[in-house]
């Protein structure tokens, strides 16, 4: 029997009242001087992006920084593997958010070919030490892997096709990887069996659903970080000050853009 979905009125009622309290969680974040660290792993086309746009839809760019590294440089290959990543962790009172993160060597790097094989041993072995010392540190990690069926991947795919504003998101590959489900499916299975430790464990978002997927993570999220509502006391405006001497230029010398939903 199929899951009943969520209306979009109570959807986007919830969605409302949780970014509310991303926004309270945010200002706690920053209050305390906590650090916090978010992972956004999962198969091509689960719904990872989507997720984190209406995360940080109401939040403080400042604040909350979304992290999307392109694929390493020739330089950046010679690093220590976890060097890119290193620059990019928060400071204090801030949260950043990985869109993919140092776990490509598990996934992808793994299943294509990118790493060699004692690379990639080497990862396992050291990924779990490395998130141990960002937790002594004082980082918090939280990690979610989103989890979509074969089923509906393949319809998210044929989707895309159709869609114009969504046709960047067909890399060559995400085409590749639709062919190798079941090595995703292992390289999966092997990269939980070495990281999903006590300090840093990670936890599996069912994204069949987009809707479910992000009212449930962020309510997850939320969850995570013991917060307090700091909002401050309402604001009152006081009046502006009398302009006194100055005339402004005149509003022919700017350089307006068209209006053209006038013409609509």
């Amino acid at each position: 029997m199929a899951e009943k979905k969520i209306s979009n009125r109570k959807y986007e009622a919830e969605l409302a009242r949780l970014q509310i309290e991303l926004v309270k969680m945010q200002e706690w974040i920053k209050s305390q001087g906590l650090k916090v660290v978010v992972i956004f792993e999962g198969r091509d086309a689960a719904g990872k992006g989507g997720t984190i746009k209406r995360i940080t839809e109401p939040m403080n760019p400042r604040i909350t920084r979304v992290v999307a590294l392109p694929a390493p440089t020739e330089r950046e290959k010679t690093q220590w593997y976890f060097q890119r990543y290193v620059a990019h962790l928060p400071s204090a009172g801030e949260m950043v958010i990985f869109d993919r993160s140092w776990y490509n060597r598990g996934g992808v790097e793994k299943v294509m070919g990118f790493c060699t094989e004692e690379e990639h041993q080497d990862f396992l072995r050291s990924c779990p030490e490395f998130e141990r010392m960002l937790v002594r540190s004082g980082i918090k990690i939280i990690k979610y892997w989103f989890s979509v069926s074969d089923e509906e991947q393949e319809r998210r795919f044929q989707k895309r096709l159709v869609t114009p504003t969504k046709r960047w998101k067909l890399s060559p590959m995400d085409l590749e990887s639709r062919k190798r489900w079941v090595e995703y499916s292992k390289a999966k299975d092997i990269m939980f069996a070495h990281t999903d430790i006590k300090q840093a464990p990670w936890f599996v978002v069912n994204s069949d659903v987009k809707k479910h997927a992000r009212i449930n993570c962020i309510t997850h999220l939320l969850g995570q970080i013991p917060y307090e509502d700091t909002t401050p006391e309402p604001i009152v405006l006081e009046d502006r000050p009398a302009v006194q001497g100055y005339v402004r230029p005149p509003m022919d010398d700017q350089t307006f853009v068209e209006e053209v939903h006038s013409k609509l």
